[in-house]
Parts: C-alpha cells; sequence; structure tokens
C-alpha cells in the first residue's frame, strides 16, 4: 500500500494587512506552511524563501526520510541569514515553518513557530505541534490558564522562528503513523486567532471535500476580521491511484535552465530552473511564494541550494557541501540567450571579494524583476518589490586570477555588463534634515502648548498666578507670572502653603483666580491682612456688653425719678 496525500490550500491577505505574509506549498508527498513575521519589512521574502526551498523535497525514496526536513529547513534558516547579509534592509525578517514529509505509511514532522498542524483520525480532533510562543510557555510552567492565553497581551511574542535571529534554531521534530481516511490541516495564527478549534473540528469533519473545508475556514476569519494574513492547507491520506503513483515525467530544461545547472562558481543564476522544476510535479502554491513565482519575483537562494535542485533533476551527484557558497540573485529574463559562464577561477587562490556596487551586484538582492514583468495585481506583490532591489544584477566583471576580463569574454557575453550605480548618497542627508525639522517642530509646539497651561505658585514669598508649567528645560523657564497677589505665602496652613510651593495646577486662567479665593479664605486668623483690607481686630464690634447692659450697684447708679421717692416733691426732709 502506497500513501499519497489529496490536498487544498488557499490564502488571503485579511481585511487589515497591506501584503501576504504567509506562504503555503502542498504536493504529493509534502506539506509545509510558513508564516512570514508581519511586522518586519522582509516577512513575505523569508516566508517564501523557506517555501520554495523546501519544495523539491517532495518525492519518494529517501534513503533516512527523517532527517530530510530538519536538514533542509536548517539550510533555509541559513539562506535567510545569507538574504540580510547580501541586503540589510531585510535585517529582523524571520518566518515560521511547519512541515510534513509522508514516507510510507509515516509523516515525518518538523514545526518551529506558531502555526498550526491539527489531525482528525478516528473522530479524534487534535492539535499536533505546540506553540513556540510566550504565552504557551506560561502555560506549560502553570503561571497562566490555558483559557487565559488567547487574551494575553503578549500572545503573538514568538520565542523560537527562523531567521537572521538564530544561525540554528531548534525544531520540533517528530513521526506520526498514519492511516488512509485521516485528515490534516496546517494554518497560519491568522485562522487559529479568528476561529475556534472547535470551530475548525466541526468544518473539517463535517465537509465532504477539501476545497470546501479550506474556503469555509477562510471565510470564517474574513467574516471575523481577518485582523492578520490567513492561509489554510488541508490534505488527506490515500492510497495512490495508478496515476498518482505515476513517476514524475523527466523535465525537459530550457537553454537558460540548462545554462543555470551549470553555472560558474561567481554570477547570477537563473530562476527558470526553479519554475520548471515546480511544474515537473501535481501541486498548489499559495500566498507570497505564489506571487514571487508568477511575477518573477524569485527571493534570492543560494547556490549550493540551487546546485542540488539542478543535480537531482539531471541525475547527477549533488553539490557537496563543503564548496564555497556564494549568494546570487535569480534572474527573471524571460526566453533569450543565456549567458556564457565565465572561465573558473583558481582554486589555489583565494576568492576575490567584489568591492562598491559591484558587490551589491554580486551579492544580488531579495528579488529581481524585469521591465516586462506582468504588473502585480495584489498588494502584496507591490509591498514583494517594495522591500527588494527591481534591478537585475550584473555578473562579476573579473577573470580567471581576478583581473580584467579580456574583450573575447565581454563577446561572448554579448554584451558590456555594468554594475548597478546604487544612489545612497542623499539618505543620510536628507534622513538627518527631515529628522531636525521633526524634532523642531515638536519642540516649537511643546512649548506653545505649555503657554496655555496655568498653575498657582509662590513667588517673592506671596501667592502668584503662573502661565506655563512648573518645570524647566535647561536654562529655559517654562513659565512665568501673569498675575501676582499680595497674600502672605507664610500665612497658609502647613497644607496649603505645601502644595502652593510645589505649584498647584488649574485647567484655566478662571480655575487659577478660584483657587487662589480659596486660598484667599484659608489665610491664618492670625495672620496680617494684606494692604488695602481691615483687620478683624480693628472693626468696631456691633454686639452691646452684658455689663453695659446691667445697672451698676457699686458706682453711683442712677437715682429714681419716681415722685414718692424724690425730696424735692414733699418740699422737705422726710421724717
Amino acid at each position: 500500500m502506497t500513501l499519497v496525500l489529496r490536498y487544498a490550500a488557499r490564502s488571503d491577505v485579511g481585511r487589515v494587512r497591506a501584503k501576504n505574509d504567509d506562504s503555503a506549498y502542498v504536493g504529493r508527498h509534502l506539506a509545509v506552511l510558513a508564516d512570514g513575521m508581519g511586522g518586519h519589512v522582509g516577512g513575505d521574502v523569508a516566508s517564501a524563501s523557506t517555501v520554495l526551498d523546501l519544495a523539491p523535497l517532495d518525492a519518494v525514496g529517501y534513503e533516512d526520510p527523517a532527517t530530510v526536513l530538519p536538514d533542509e529547513i536548517q539550510n533555509a534558516n541559513l539562506i535567510l541569514n545569507e538574504l540580510v547579509h547580501a541586503n540589510p534592509k531585510l535585517a529582523g525578517m524571520g518566518t515560521t515553518c511547519t512541515a510534513g514529509l509522508l514516507a510510507g505509511t509515516t509523516l515525518h514532522m518538523a514545526h518551529i513557530g506558531d502555526s498550526r498542524a491539527y489531525r482528525l483520525a478516528d473522530g479524534e480532533f487534535s492539535q499536533v505541534t505546540t506553540d513556540h510562543t510566550f504565552v504557551q510557555k506560561l502555560v506549560d510552567e502553570g503561571r497562566l490558564e490555558p483559557g487565559e492565553a488567547p487574551f494575553h497581551p503578549n500572545k503573538n511574542v514568538l520565542m523560537r522562528v527562523l531567521g537572521d535571529v538564530d544561525a540554528s534554531p531548534e525544531l520540533d521534530v517528530f513521526e506520526v503513523p498514519v492511516a488512509p481516511g485521516e485528515r490534516w490541516l496546517f494554518c497560519s495564527d491568522g485562522l487559529t486567532d479568528v476561529v475556534s478549534p472547535e470551530r475548525i473540528h466541526e468544518v473539517l469533519r463535517d465537509s465532504e471535500a477539501l476545497n470546501q473545508a479550506v474556503d469555509t475556514l477562510v471565510d470564517l476569519t474574513l467574516k471575523g476580521g481577518a485582523p492578520d494574513n490567513v492561509t489554510v492547507v488541508a490534505f488527506e491520506i490515500a492510497e495512490g491511484t495508478a496515476e498518482e503513483l505515476a513517476p514524475v515525467p523527466d523535465v525537459h530544461l530550457s537553454e537558460q535552465a540548462l545554462a543555470a545547472a551549470h553555472p560558474p562558481e561567481v554570477g547570477p543564476v537563473s530562476g527558470l530552473l526553479l519554475r520548471e522544476d515546480l511544474d515537473a510535479r501535481p501541486h498548489l502554491l499559495v500566498g507570497a511564494a505564489s506571487n514571487a513565482v508568477r511575477t518573477d519575483r524569485i527571493p534570492v537562494v543560494t547556490r549550493s541550494s540551487t546546485l542540488r535542485r539542478a543535480a537531482a533533476l539531471l541525475g547527477e551527484t549533488p553539490v557537496p557541501e563543503n564548496r564555497p557558497r556564494r549568494t546570487a540573485a535569480v534572474l527573471t529574463d524571460g526566453p533569450g540567450p543565456a549567458a556564457d559562464a565565465a572561465p573558473r577561477p583558481d582554486a589555489s587562490a583565494p576568492p576575490a571579494a567584489p568591492s562598491g556596487t559591484a558587490a551589491t551586484a554580486a551579492a544580488g538582492s531579495s528579488a529581481a524583476a524585469t521591465p516586462a514583468a506582468p504588473a502585480a495585481d495584489h498588494p502584496s506583490d507591490e509591498a514583494a518589490e517594495a522591500s527588494t532591489t527591481a534591478a537585475t544584477p550584473a555578473p562579476v566583471t573579473s577573470g580567471p586570477a581576478g583581473g580584467p576580463e579580456d574583450g573575447a569574454a565581454r563577446r561572448r557575453r554579448g554584451k558590456d555588463d555594468r554594475p548597478v550605480q546604487y544612489r545612497r548618497g542623499w539618505f543620510i542627508p536628507v534622513f538627518t534634515t527631515l529628522l531636525a525639522l521633526t524634532l523642531a517642530a515638536v519642540a516649537v509646539w511643546g512649548y506653545l502648548w505649555t503657554q496655555t497651561q496655568y498653575y498657582v505658585g509662590a513667588n517673592d514669598g506671596r501667592i502668584a498666578v503662573f502661565k506655563g508649567v512648573s518645570q524647566r528645560l535647561g536654562p529655559l523657564e517654562l513659565s512665568h507670572v501673569d498675575r501676582q497677589t499680595d497674600l502672605p505665602v507664610d500665612a497658609l496652613p502647613a497644607y496649603a502653603r505645601d502644595r502652593v510651593n510645589a505649584g498647584m495646577a488649574a485647567r484655566d486662567v478662571d480655575h487659577a483666580e478660584q483657587i487662589v479665593a480659596e486660598l484667599r479664605d484659608s489665610l491664618h486668623p492670625n495672620a496680617p491682612a494684606p494692604a488695602g483690607e481691615p483687620s478683624e481686630r480693628a472693626r468696631p464690634s456691633t454686639t452691646p456688653s452684658s455689663s453695659s447692659a446691667r445697672p451698676s450697684d457699686a458706682s453711683g447708679a442712677a437715682a429714681p425719678t419716681s415722685p414718692a421717692s424724690s425730696p424735692s416733691a414733699t418740699g422737705g426732709e422726710a421724717p
């Protein structure tokens, strides 16, 4: 019994992202999904390069299939590092990778990142891979409940990825025995962030066709807002038919592809070899990798990986691993006369390092496109072009000993290739000028804003209303006195005095005057009154004294005025 994969795949940029950083490949024996780090300029380049490097593994007959995927994924990681070395603008790019290689009745898995693989077998639905995220680490350590993970603010922080962050990343490598009838699903986190695992299970179980399952899951993600790219690969383990088990027909390479199969030690490599290799096998290619192939913007590959592909196609011995590696851009000029190979340099002499713009041209860029390349019909196509250099690199024009190339070699090439001239001298002064103008504008705006603020503080021992903020910027005062009062600060209660000395912020000038009025009411009763205001002790009392209201018995009270008691009323003394 020989098993094969029957498959379906779909990728969508989503509702928010400007370009698609996901890539996926699935064929009769191999499934690969990569999710480029969307926050970096080279996310699409990283995922496309990884998927296109693994795609030629879609074959049978490996002596040790358990080591094929891990070895090639490590090689793909080295390619990403060489891409960054050749084009520093891609620094920081990375990608996840979830891959499965079917060999006999075993699916050999290799995984890194937070893309996921699900399995539906015998009615049981399970997640086969483990997310390499900070949140999952907290869950594994018991510091976070699994139900809280989807809502954690750092749920998308990755702990392990492919890219220039690690020269030898740690992969999860394992084997899964498979049987006909079981279904698998690879997906990026754009799906699992929106659609629950329970819903994924229902769709994968109830869909009659894999295409239906893939379309339903992507549509559910789009209806849920799709804040990220979403890519879904579904495949079913099945017994191969005679047609599916038929050997892949021989590849008839074009003249340009044949020239790429035996390239010189230096110089560009043709992308036709990769495209003709892909066309020889039934497969689906979606996402950034599909855009790269369709629009002729193939990511840079290393010469060693290209020669291995050529050797596999031509039935030759693969290139030894100890062969010197040179990064080379992929030409996409289409049909036309191939460039003749330059003479090989002397093996005993050290290779001459190109300098200046020639070094950049020899190292290549993350993609190369011709003026006649089809126009991008998707935002991701334009983004891929924006993140790469669109000029076709020129071969290194040096002879066998590193000296100037002779006229015969130039005539063999058919044209006098010149290195691409990169006009980078203007970038630094323009950037510096823009930065200085931005900082100046921010400083002016900040100062103007401070002049709309008010606060109440102390000035020369008196309460004052200040305009601005109670801060200093070096020697520059950010406030000045708007109105000086004659209220002494020392006459305030201790709490109010401390607040005034620290500065009491006000919403506006009216609020500041209100604060001053409240401070005036809180003055200590024994404090001297401000000038122009009468003292409380100097004011006459309007309340009559109780002693003055009573007659005094000790000192000459008033004589009664009754006629009976008055001596003068009787005309003489009483007897």
